[in-house]
């Protein structure tokens, strides 16, 4: 079984594909600018890196070519920030591409997905921040994934009769290089107090959510929203 994981060089991203390798996944992961630690994942765990951009749709398109015939997994990770601060404050540009990759590439990842696979599983990696809001910072950002949750919803009512579960995993402040690549690379421990477990996720803990959803164990479940963010 090949699984597909959009961003998957770092981050969640990463942590998913040591997870799934483990499991016993054949998995093939995109990258757009992280090419160093892709190209140290595919040494450490035998996966295969490709540099797609997941808001171009031919990317998206040579991105499941590379993984072949044999998809039963997609993870839909890919995402961005920008410089965070009130919506009044950011620029158009960083709007427009935090849409185009967190959204538009979501669509493309989902259709590709859809035009391909015969069975099996597609979890989407959104964010408690989709129902937070994440005002005076991401609303846009939040906005988006709002939005990969309702494509969650439908997309799952659609592809069930085909025998394909789509899911999504709504992580909570996790310590990842976003927020260093958002500016605020403090984040995480800043606002650790609001949280009511106390401490930021790991992102070990929403691959082992994400590895569960694509697992025969999670037979049962489509159109699921599965929130990993700490009692948020």
């Amino acid at each position: 079984m090949t699984t597909v994981i959009t961003g998957g060089s770092r981050g969640i991203g990463a942590a998913t594909a040591r997870k799934l390798v483990r499991d016993g996944h054949q998995v093939v992961i995109s990258y757009r600018q992280a090419q160093d630690e892709a190209r140290a994942l595919e040494k450490e765990l035998g996966v295969l890196a490709v540099r797609a951009d997941t808001a171009d749709e031919n990317d998206v398109a040579r991105l499941f070519d590379a993984a072949g015939a044999d998809i039963t997994g997609v993870v839909s990770n890919a995402g961005i920030t920008s410089p965070s601060g009130p919506l009044a404050q950011l620029r158009t540009e960083d709007l427009r591409r935090v849409v185009d990759v967190n959204l538009v590439g979501a669509i493309f990842v989902a259709r590709e997905a859809a035009r391909r696979m015969s069975a099996g599983s597609i979890v989407n990696v959104s964010s408690g921040a989709a129902t937070l809001g994440s005002p005076g910072e991401y609303v846009h950002y939040a906005a988006t994934k709002a939005a990969v949750d309702a494509l969650t919803i439908g997309l799952a009512k659609e592809l069930a009769p085909r025998g394909i579960r789509v899911n999504c995993v709504q992580p909570g402040t996790v310590r990842t290089d976003v927020h260093r690549l958002s500016g605020d690379p403090g984040r995480p421990d800043r606002v650790a107090a609001r949280i009511p477990l106390g401490r930021p996720g790991e992102a070990d803990e929403i691959a082992n959510a994400i590895a569960w959803l694509l697992s025969d164990e999670a037979s049962y479940t489509t159109g699921a929203i599965l929130r990993v963010a700490g009692g948020m």
